[in-house]
């Protein structure tokens, strides 16, 4: 028997995955889920040859259902697979797994940051859809009004309008749309984020309004709308903790500003100065290595994401040409 506070093992459960509640038949009791973080960085990945593509996909479902802060897409411009985690370290480990223990042969890119995309202020959007000629006609007719949200509110989406204007079983469609639109911003495609979308005014009509007629004129408000709205660039800032002997600190606050980080505090503790700072993730690349050459191997660090930053104007349109290759 397990009691309370202790920590059971149990295998050849097929169907069970992090964060799922085990209990007795008829008990049904369900704790609560945890919370994981969003991925904040991502790599490209292939399979090496045909024969190891199959392959390559069952195993990393098999660890996207181990790992609920790991997640796998595919970025429909370049078409390639995309594999994203918290951390280098974190992917690190996923590909090392993919190669010893699942014996996947991959070609791995360089790590990139998962930035996001915002708006700075409000501004509305008008999208009307007609189809006429040899099928079924559709109408769809929406206005939408958007504003920035709190930060780390994520997208809100509020129907003001009656339901004689548009009815009810059309507004599921609509926040579909929106949601869809939003998967990717205008800057570089990448998710926006902490938006309040409300839904002001439309019109339908009783014969010819579909769900795909009102998804369209949703898609089509919403870019007229966010590209009034003065979208921005967000990066990850992450929370880096640095343990260094005394006579490293100079160094390593150093180094930190100059990778535009906010030292949070310094705090000594027994033989050791323990600095926190936030700090860009786009800056922390190879760290780990750079910290060991600046105090010869004593120094060590941790590192967790810590929230979405705007990213400064110039640096933003340096990382929108590099992305857009112009």
């Amino acid at each position: 028997v397990v009691g309370a506070g202790d920590i059971g093992a149990v295998v050849g459960l097929k169907f069970t995955m992090t964060g799922d509640t085990l209990c007795g038949t008829g008990d049904y009791i369900v704790l609560d889920t945890m919370d994981f973080p969003e991925p904040v960085i991502g790599i490209a990945i292939e399979a090496r040859s045909k024969a190891d593509e199959v392959k390559l996909a069952e195993s990393l479902g098999k660890i996207a259902c181990e790992d609920p802060s790991f997640r796998v897409s595919l970025n429909e411009d370049t078409g390639q697979q995309i594999i994203s985690g918290m951390g280098e370290l974190h992917l690190e480990i996923i590909v090392d797994r993919l190669i010893k223990e699942f014996k996947v042969s991959a070609n791995v890119g360089t790590p990139q940051v998962a930035y996001k995309e915002t708006i700075t202020r409000s501004a509305s959007g008008e999208g009307r859809f007609e189809s006429q000629g040899a099928a079924k006609e559709q109408y769809g007719h929406v206005v939408l009004q958007l504003k920035p949200g709190e930060r780390d509110t994520g997208l809100q989406f509020v129907s003001r309008v009656d339901k004689k204007q548009i009815p009810p079983e059309f507004l599921t469609a609509i926040e579909k749309g929106v949601r869809d639109t939003f998967d990717s911003g205008p800057l570089i495609g990448y998710p926006l984020i902490d938006v309040e979308v409300e839904l002001v005014d439309g019109s339908y009509d009783e014969e010819n309004s579909t769900e795909m007629a009102f998804g369209v004129a949703t898609a089509l408000a919403c870019r007229k709308a966010v590209a009034q709205a003065g979208p921005v660039l967000l990066e990850p800032i992450m929370a880096v903790e640095i343990v260094t002997p005394d006579e490293y600190l100079g160094d390593v606050i150093n180094d930190l500003n100059k990778k535009g980080a906010q030292v949070d505090g310094v705090a000594a503790e027994r033989n050791v100065q323990v600095v926190k700072a936030g700090v860009p993730l786009s800056k922390m690349f190879g760290y780990s290595t750079s910290l060991r050459s600046a105090t010869q191997g004593r120094a060590t660090f941790t590192m967790q994401f810590k929230a979405f930053s705007e990213v400064p104007a110039k640096q933003a349109e340096a990382i929108i040409h590099k992305i857009r290759g112009v």
